[in-house]
């Protein structure tokens, strides 16, 4: 089974890194399924299968479901061929919680972290294998360079642990850069205080010119608002912690709902 371009796949090769990413989920009593996305080969399933849960795995490729479906008879009707971006997960788990996990395409990885955060009251956890570099974006910190959009949003409602790099030769084929596993634990709070569409975009906007100053990059936001000439807004986006962006967002709908 070679793996093909198209779907952004490299199959992992060390058993051992298998293993680990399967015991990477640590809140297993707050669900008793777990969605497994891009098996492929099975490499991280058959270590998945060994614990109490049940699994349900999605797989885009039709001749890795052929695969799975031979070589792994016992998850019979749990084998899902989709499109992971295209499922609407109520269908399978209505509302129960459920966790995610997977050695993710590179290509959708920045997607299946936004749709974890658009399912974030049913997914207490999720671990996944990233490019390096993306795994470090989700991580970051304000105050780093990598800190953008994808950090803000997910730190928003998730605790994220780099737990560890993995080498382009654990791979078939090698990918060209680095890997790392990642694991996003839910925070107990995940009311914002604000709406999160308008959070989404405050953001988004923020970062759209991340050397610029707060005050010129929110103008359009916050039209002749006094707030522009705060010392706050002489900021650039990646100084802002969550709390200051939720402030933000704040000021921003209060601002709006005072001009309809």
């Amino acid at each position: 089974m070679k793996a093909k371009k198209s779907y952004g796949q490299h199959f992992l090769n060390n058993e051992v890194i298998s293993e680990r990413i399967a015991d990477s989920l640590q809140r297993t009593d707050e669900y008793r399924r777990v969605l497994e996305v891009g098996p492929g080969q099975g490499m991280l399933t058959k270590y998945l299968l060994k614990k109490p849960y049940e699994l349900l795995v999605v797989e885009a490729d039709r001749d890795m479901v052929s695969y799975l479906n031979k070589n792994y008879p016992t998850l019979a009707d749990n084998i899902v061929p989709a499109d992971f971006l295209k499922l609407n997960l109520h269908d399978f788990f209505q509302d129960e919680s459920f966790a995610i996990i997977g050695n993710f395409p590179y290509n959708i990885s920045s997607q299946i972290v936004f749709k974890t955060i658009e399912y974030r009251a049913q997914v207490p956890e999720m671990v996944g294998m990233f490019q390096r570099e993306m795994a470090e974006r989700v991580a970051a910190k304000e105050g780093s360079k990598t800190y953008g959009v994808i950090s803000v949003l997910t730190q928003a409602y998730y605790d994220v642990d780099y737990l560890f790099t993995v080498k382009a030769g654990n791979f078939t084929p090698p990918p060209k850069v680095q890997s790392a596993v990642i694991r996003l634990s839910r925070r107990e709070n995940t009311e914002l205080g604000c709406n999160y569409k308008t959070f989404r975009r405050v953001v988004k906007q923020s970062f759209q010119q991340r050397r610029k100053m707060l005050r010129n990059t929110m103008k359009s936001a916050l039209t002749d608002s006094p707030l522009l000439q705060e010392p706050f807004f002489q900021q650039r986006p990646e100084q802002l912690t969550v709390a200051d962006f939720v402030q933000l967002t704040q000021w921003v709908e209060a601002h709006n709902a005072q001009d309809v």
